[in-house]
C-alpha cells in the first residue's frame, strides 16, 4: 500500500468513525457516542447531517441488491455509486428526514401551532364489512387495506388523484382505483405491511395466519406462502431489510420470524416489566436497530432489533387502559403512542421520559392509531365521539383542526402516506376514503 493510498484508507477511517459519533449522538445515546469518540479522538461535534450514516447503509443496501438480483457478487463501489438506487418493485423512496423534532423548543412554541393545510376526502372503496387497516407501500404509490369480510384491497394512488380531479367525475370511463382484491384468510385482517423491496404484501389475521401475497401477478388471489402462528396476529412488520419479520400475537412477546426458513424466535432475556398483555402493534424504527411494542396492558416497550432484548419499558404508558399503537419518529429518538386513555403521547427513547401530551380527541372503545404526518409537523388521531379527525401541532400540542371524517361512523384507523400530505381514514361503516392536500 503506497503512502497516498494509506493516506486515503486513514481519511476514509476517520469520516467512518465520525458517521458512527454522529449517529449515536442523533439516537441521544450520549455515554456510547461519548466512548467512541475518545477511543478513536473523534469530534463530538460534527457538521454531519441527522441520519448521515443511515442514507449511506440504505443506498449500499440498494446497490448490493441490485447486484444480487443481477447474479453479481456484491462488491466496493465507488464514492457516490448507487446513489440513485431505489429498491425493485417500487418508485423513488421519500428522502430520508434532514431535521429532527426538537420538543426542548415547546415552550417558545407555545401558542404559536403550525397552520393545517386544508384537505378534501373522497370514498375510494368499500368493504362488504368493517375496513379494519391499511398501509401505504414504501415509496406511497399504493395503498392497501384489510377488513373483517376478510379481503384485502390494493389501491394504486395516482388513480385516486385523477377521480379527484375536477374532470374525474366527468369521464366517459369510470376510474377504478382497487387493482387487487386478495381472498384468503378466514377471519378478519388486522394489520398489512409491504415488503421494503419485493412485490409482496403481507396480512395478519384472526385466523392466526401470516399470509404473503404476490401483487406484481395480476391473476394472483391467493397466497403463495402462509405462517401459521399459535395466536391470533395483531400486527405484523418487516424489518427494513425484507428478511425478518415481527408478529403482535396475542401472546405478550413479539414473535420474529426469518421470512426464508419461517423459524420463530423469542425473547430469551425478560424481566416482569418486559412482560405484558397482548400486542396491539409492532413497528420497526427506520433503520431496523429497534422495534417497539404497544400493549393491551397499557405498556409501550423498546427492544433490541438484532438480540430482541427489551432495552426500555414504559409500564403504564397509557395507565391501565391499551395502548393501542406505537411508532418512532423518522429520527429514532421518538416513539409515539396512542391509548384507550384518549391520550396520544411522545416519549424519549434514550430516557423513556414523556416530552409531550396530546389531548382533546376520546378514543377508549376502537384499537384507533396516532400517526405523524409526513413531514413530522402535525400529530393525527381519530375522535371516536364527534367522528372527526383531529390535528395537533407536533411541537406545541395545540389542536389545529378538527376534520369531520366523512364516515357514517367514527374511523377506527387512521394510516398517513410516507411520500406526500395524504392519509386514508378506514371505517366501520365498511368505507374507505383517501384525504389529500387541497390543490
Amino acid at each position: 500500500m503506497g503512502a497516498d493510498q494509506q493516506h486515503q484508507e486513514g481519511m476514509l477511517q476517520r469520516h467512518v468513525m465520525a458517521l458512527i459519533v454522529g449517529h449515536l449522538r442523533d439516537l441521544n445515546l450520549m455515554q456510547a457516542a461519548t466512548a467512541v469518540a475518545n477511543a478513536t479522538m473523534t469530534p463530538i461535534q460534527s457538521d454531519l447531517s441527522p441520519n448521515k450514516l443511515l442514507d449511506l447503509v440504505r443506498k449500499g443496501m440498494a446497490v448490493e441488491k441490485e447486484e444480487i438480483a443481477r447474479g453479481q457478487a456484491p462488491g466496493p463501489t465507488a464514492d457516490g455509486a448507487g446513489g440513485g438506487a431505489t429498491p425493485a418493485g417500487y418508485g423513488p423512496l421519500p428522502a430520508l428526514s434532514t431535521t429532527s423534532l426538537d420538543f426542548s423548543a415547546v415552550q417558545e412554541t407555545k401558542g404559536n401551532a403550525a397552520k393545517f393545510p386544508k384537505h378534501d376526502s373522497r370514498h375510494i372503496s368499500e368493504h362488504k364489512n368493517a375496513a379494519r387497516c391499511a398501509r401505504f407501500s414504501p415509496d406511497g404509490r399504493l395503498v392497501a387495506t384489510g377488513s373483517a369480510d376478510t379481503s384485502i384491497k390494493l389501491v394504486e394512488v395516482e388513480k385516486v388523484r385523477q377521480m379527484m380531479t375536477p374532470d374525474g367525475a366527468s369521464r366517459e370511463m369510470p376510474i377504478r382505483p382497487v387493482i387487487r382484491t386478495f381472498y384468503d384468510h378466514i377471519q378478519p385482517i388486522n394489520d398489512l405491511d409491504f415488503h421494503p423491496q419485493s412485490a409482496v404484501l403481507i396480512s395478519g389475521a384472526k385466523d392466526r395466519t401470516i399470509k404473503f401475497f404476490d401483487f406484481a401477478k395480476s391473476a394472483a388471489r391467493r397466497a403463495f406462502r402462509v405462517i401459521q402462528d399459535t395466536h391470533n396476529v395483531r400486527s405484523v412488520a418487516f424489518h427494513p431489510c425484507g428478511d425478518y419479520l415481527l408478529a403482535g400475537t396475542d401472546h405478550p412477546i413479539a414473535h420474529l420470524y426469518d421470512v426464508n426458513t419461517f423459524q420463530c424466535y423469542l425473547s430469551s432475556q425478560l424481566q416482569d416489566s418486559h412482560i405484558g398483555g397482548a400486542i396491539n402493534q409492532v413497528r420497526y424504527s427506520g433503520n431496523g436497530g429497534m422495534y417497539v411494542s404497544a400493549s393491551k396492558d397499557g405498556g409501550v416497550r423498546i427492544w433490541d432489533g438484532v438480540s430482541a432484548r427489551c432495552v426500555r419499558a414504559i409500564t403504564g404508558a397509557h395507565g391501565t387502559a391499551e395502548a393501542t399503537s406505537a411508532a418512532f419518529s423518522k429520527d429514532q429518538r421518538y416513539v409515539l403512542s396512542c391509548g384507550k386513555d384518549s391520550t396520544v403521547r411522545v416519549w424519549e427513547v434514550g430516557s423513556g421520559r414523556q416530552v409531550k401530551q396530546y389531548v382533546g380527541a376520546k378514543h377508549a372503545q376502537m384499537r384507533c392509531q396516532a400517526v405523524f404526518s409526513q413531514k413530522e409537523e402535525f400529530v393525527l388521531c381519530v375522535d371516536e365521539s364527534n367522528n372527526e379527525v383531529v390535528v395537533w401541532d407536533a411541537l406545541s400540542g395545540d389542536v389545529v383542526t378538527r376534520l369531520p371524517s366523512n364516515h357514517a361512523n367514527a374511523p377506527r384507523w387512521l394510516e398517513h402516506s410516507p411520500s406526500e400530505a395524504a392519509f386514508v381514514t378506514c371505517g366501520t361503516d365498511r368505507s374507505v376514503r383517501f384525504w389529500k392536500e387541497s390543490s
